[in-house]
């Protein structure tokens, strides 16, 4: 599975690409940043983020996104960038029909680093360890992205599954809890009966 990770921010939006399956080591396939000026109007740093986040799904050609869930911070503006740079992430996977998944920074630290509350800097040394890097990815957004990418990897699989198996359960023929118990669910036993 190719799997695009995004670290959505207006002045720094990291990007990172990876491939893999769980359980196997993973290759890197690219990571980088889109940066746009602070003092830019807000219109145009998001359309230089989508224009970046077009160019680096062209190139890489993924499987599934991964984005950042945003969270609350303090500021009120830094909260309100980064989710409008989200927005635009998950507007230009979706564009192209790409699934998309949510994940929260503890989740992607606790699967990459065995801890929700690791730092900044022992999520990258693992991104590096993981990746069989020789230097740990510049700027930090970029790490973060990689490690969203890492986390989608080998939990996004069991997740998809999951969603699966429970709507086949809900919309196929006698696969239902009930519909076993009537006697549909396994050959020879029916309600009522024993062997």
């Amino acid at each position: 599975m190719r799997v695009m990770g995004i670290d959505p921010g207006l002045t720094r939006c990291g990007l990172g690409a990876v491939e893999g399956r769980p359980g196997a080591p993973l290759s890197l396939i690219k990571v980088g940043v889109v940066r746009t000026p602070a003092d830019d109007d807000l219109g145009a740093r998001l359309v230089a983020i989508e224009a970046g986040i077009e160019q680096w799904l062209d190139e890489v050609k993924p499987d599934a996104v991964a984005v950042e869930r945003v969270f609350a911070q303090h500021n009120l503006r830094t909260v309100m960038g980064t989710a409008q740079a989200s927005a635009v992430a998950i507007l230009c996977a979706s564009r192209r029909g790409l699934p998309v998944a949510l994940h929260t920074p503890s989740e992607v630290k606790a699967a990459i680093t065995g801890s929700g509350t690791a730092d900044k800097q022992q999520v990258g040394t693992m991104v590096t360890r993981l990746l069989r890097l020789d230097a740990m990815p510049k700027p930090a957004d970029a790490a973060d992205a990689l490690a969203l990418a890492i986390c989608h990897v080998w939990r996004g699989g069991a997740q998809s599954r999951l969603a699966e198996a429970v709507a086949k359960a809900k919309t196929g023929p006698g696969t239902t809890p009930a519909a076993y118990f009537r006697g549909q669910g396994r050959a020879g036993y029916s309600r009522g009966t024993t062997k």
